[in-house]
């Protein structure tokens, strides 16, 4: 089973049952669909966003379209109940690689995918994809605004990829990993 923090670091999870209890603990209203909409436009420039299917998790763990879209993107909101995930849009190709990472298999091969972060990103391990929180051997990061270059291999040939990376440049996280990619900040 895929731990929890690792589905929301990447932002296309399917909601957890602590979520779920954290958010009635709390009292949270549920986002209505234009929170949604709005919260998942922050991921990508407005040009991108503006045309991008939106989706959302729904109580059933299945991914439920709130707004279909029209140029090859999807867009994800965060979700305040908990502590992430962060707003995040993906091509089609970066959405066949995130299906891998969350199937634990392997990406496919020759496909290029892009993805935006533009609000920022949730802590990470830098090295194991699978981390479900901090320690002393996994590298836990914080990331700003960035955009993410997934199954280009070839293309990070020469960016860094130390375990405790300088995040204020490219770099590549989770290196010698079949989920490797392209960190590139932007702020």
């Amino acid at each position: 089973m895929l731990n929890r923090r690792v589905l929301l670091s990447l932002a296309v999870a399917l909601p957890t049952l602590a979520g779920s209890v954290l958010a009635a603990e709390h009292k949270m209203a549920p986002m209505t669909d234009a929170q949604i909409i709005a919260s998942a436009m922050k991921a990508a420039p407005a040009a991108v966003a503006k045309d991008a299917a939106v989706v959302a998790p729904g109580a059933d763990g299945a991914m439920r379209v709130v707004r279909k879209g029209g140029n090859g993107f999807t867009c994800m909101a965060d979700n305040p109940a908990t502590p992430g995930p962060d707003p995040m849009c993906w091509d089609a190709n970066a959405g066949e690689w995130i299906d891998a990472l969350l199937g634990h298999k392997t990406p496919p091969a020759g496909k290029v995918g892009f993805m935006y972060m533009l609000a920022g990103g949730t802590d990470a391990s830098n090295t194991d994809p699978y981390a479900a929180g901090p320690t002393a051997g996994n590298h836990w990061i914080k990331t700003g605004p960035h955009v993410m270059i997934v199954g280009a291999t070839e293309m990070m040939a020469g960016y860094p990829t130390a375990a405790d990376p300088n995040t204020a440049v490219p770099y590549v996280m989770w290196a010698g990993t079949p989920y490797a990619h392209l960190m590139i900040p932007v702020k």
